[in-house]
């Protein structure tokens, strides 16, 4: 298994699961298997059959051979979708992004790889398996161990004394630092008192002198009203003089219109006019009766 490039663990769960698929693989070809015996113990009774029964028993057969293939390419598919689902969840846990090529999967040579690694070294992995199961003792007296882990044991020792004294130091820090964060969240109290306080005294200020503010508008406002009424007084009395006025003009204009008129009318102009005017009329009277006498009916 040196091609793909395995460490021993994921090697081993490789094992477990071919070990699964096998076992699942002799399962399903047992019950192959027990669809022919049935078959022949069932069927396969007589010394002689027609062509119809032959094909019947084969029909039969290739149901129930279909159904159990079918039912096995199917279990196989969803457990390897569970399979992937176990290695994307524990990817996933890790924010990676799995990637897989279908193309692969279809390798000549891979395939033929894994088939010769289930061949040779599933089969020896299953001895050394079988092998190392079996626990040993550790040998006895070794010097040269026993120094080394005397000296690993010291090592760590002393790394947890310089740990311990750092630890000490941090904590004496810690306790000065929490010393002064006290006496900084004291003084902030102190502080925001005192600039509530002044901060409510400027307040009040602020309010106060608003208030003068709206007083005094409040009485520009009382006195333009006052004025406006004033003003808007005058404004109607002098309209309504001016109406008058307006009245005793146009009056005065319609009189002067009438005299006009009478002094035009006794002019010696308007009377030719006038007497014009009357000919004219009498002259288109006298031409309407003529017209009327010869053409009638126009």
């Amino acid at each position: 298994m040196a091609e793909f490039a395995f460490n021993e663990h994921h090697q081993n769960e490789i094992i477990n699961y071919m070990r699964f698929a096998r076992s699942k693989r002799v399962l399903r070809l047992r019950t192959i298997d027990s669809c022919f015996e049935e078959l022949k113990d069932s069927r396969l009774v007589e010394e002689t059959f027609t062509v119809d029964e032959v094909r019947e028993m084969l029909d039969g057969l290739q149901v129930v051979v279909r159904g159990e293939v079918e039912t096995e390419l199917i279990n196989t598919a969803h457990t390897n979708v569970l399979l992937l689902r176990q290695l994307y969840s524990q990817a996933e846990k890790f924010y990676l992004r799995l990637q897989s090529d279908i193309s692969e999967l279809e390798n000549r040579e891979l395939l033929e790889q894994v088939a010769e690694f289930e061949k040779t070294d599933f089969k020896t992995t299953d001895k050394i398996n079988q092998e190392t199961s079996k626990p040993k003792l550790a040998p006895l007296n070794e010097s040269g161990v026993s120094e080394l882990l005397n000296k690993e044991i010291g090592r760590l020792q002393e790394e947890n004394d310089k740990l311990k004294a750092r630890l000490r130091t941090l904590e004496c820090q810690a306790m000065s630092a929490l010393d002064e964060k006290t006496k900084a969240e004291r003084a902030l109290k102190d502080l925001q008192m005192v600039q509530g306080e002044q901060q409510i005294a400027a307040k009040s200020k602020e309010i106060s002198s608003l208030e003068d503010t709206v007083a005094a508008l409040k009485e520009d406002y009382e006195r333009s009203l006052c004025a406006n009424a004033a003003s808007q007084k005058d404004l109607q009395e002098n309209l309504i003089s001016a109406k008058h006025e307006l009245l005793r003009v146009q009056e005065q204009l319609a009189l002067a219109e009438k005299e006009l008129d009478k002094k035009f009318q006794q002019t010696a102009a308007y009377r030719n006019m006038k007497e014009i005017l009357t000919k004219k009329n009498e002259q288109i009277k006298e031409i309407r009766k003529r017209l009327q006498r010869y053409e009638p009916n126009e």
